[in-house]
């Protein structure tokens, strides 16, 4: 945590020292600042604004921390203060300027760190004023009985996650009701544990007054492509088998271009290596498997994973979206270790302004 950030938290008043340190550290970079609109016209409101939300949510982030990340806050004060709370606060602006609920896509792959993310924005933007509902694309996943009828009819569809093992429509139906202040919804909630992991639906939560929808999941927001790219795709893509798969998973991606039609904007969690995810989830096993609970093994992970590469392959769908405006309006790289690094968006002003 850098001493001007811990300076804020020590004191009631800040000195000028602090806010030049600050100010110079909100305009250095450049990408970032024009993600979150920062100017040098602007940027002493900024600072004032964001200051006083780090000391409103300090003991509610701080409790997260510990009891959920297992971790102590000052060592994720950096990270709330240059990503999460200006995002908070730029998905508060976004709901301001629509004028109903704000649904909000968040595409990342394994250990991106989406959960996290939905979980510190929930808490800033209820300091706000906002109600937020979190919404996985997992919540959407066909009952047991759908998909045991869905394996039978193709034996390739081996775990739950592709395209397919969805229920649109309900994902439709809830986002819709939303969309229009019905309230109250029943949000559809799966439980992963269900069937010894095969998962099933649980009962349905009820909501009412949602301000903001946080629609997150592993291609929450990605569209087909053209069919010739799985000729000379990558690994694990290998056999004709291989490309047969892809291909037949990228058809069933047009029968969710609907649900990505109700989202307002897309932001990407970007790893800088898309390979890191196999290494995020040996490691989220292993921590698994000390804490006596059961875990794959490595062999068990890649296969794994590699099932999913196979389905909608990173290289294929997910990088070519980090340059295109049209679909994603922000990203956020992230690296090896879990941290971010970049932060940027293709659009001149604010990624609501079409609104």
């Amino acid at each position: 945590m850098d001493l001007w950030l811990g300076e804020i938290l020590a004191t009631d008043a800040v000195g000028e020292t602090w806010h030049q340190q600050a100010r110079e550290a909100a305009l250095v970079n450049k990408l970032r600042a024009k993600a979150f609109g920062i100017t040098p016209e602007n940027v002493d409101e900024v600072i004032k604004r964001r200051s006083h939300l780090l000391k409103s949510i300090l003991p509610a982030f701080s409790q997260f921390c510990q009891t959920t990340l297992q971790v102590q806050p000052q060592e994720m004060l950096q990270v709330l203060w240059d990503l999460w709370l200006p995002l908070g606060i730029k998905l508060a602006l976004g709901r301001q300027q629509l004028g109903r609920p704000l649904i909000q896509g968040i595409l990342g792959g394994q250990g991106t760190g989406k959960t996290t993310m939905c979980k510190v924005l929930s808490l800033i933007l209820d300091q706000l004023g906002y109600r937020t509902l979190s919404l996985s694309l997992d919540d959407l996943y066909k009952t047991y009985s759908d998909r045991l009828l869905l394996t039978q009819q193709d034996p390739r569809l081996i775990w739950r996650g592709p395209p397919g093992t969805h229920d649109v429509d309900l994902g439709l139906n809830v986002l819709d009701q939303i969309r229009q202040s019905q309230s109250p919804v029943m949000v559809p909630r799966f439980d992963k544990s269900a069937y010894r992991g095969a998962g099933d639906r649980t009962t349905p939560e009820m909501v009412t007054g949602v301000d903001i929808v946080l629609f997150e999941g592993w291609f929450v927001g990605v569209l087909p492509i053209v069919p010739e790219a799985f000729n000379t795709a990558p690994p694990p893509i290998l056999t004709d088998e291989d490309r047969a798969f892809a291909r037949d998973i990228n058809r069933r991606l047009h029968d969710y271009l609907l649900l990505w039609e109700r989202l307002d904007s897309l932001i990407l969690l970007y790893p800088t290596d898309y390979r890191c995810s196999l290494e995020w989830r040996k490691q989220a096993e292993q921590q698994m498997i000390a804490a006596g609970k059961l875990g794959m093994s490595n062999p068990e992970i890649e296969q794994f994973v590699n099932y999913f590469w196979r389905s909608l392959h990173p290289e294929l769908f997910i990088k070519p979206l980090v340059k295109d405006a049209t679909v994603v309006d922000l990203v956020i790289e992230i690296h090896p270790d879990h941290s971010f690094s970049e932060v940027y968006c293709d659009r001149i002003n604010s990624y609501y302004s079409q609104y």
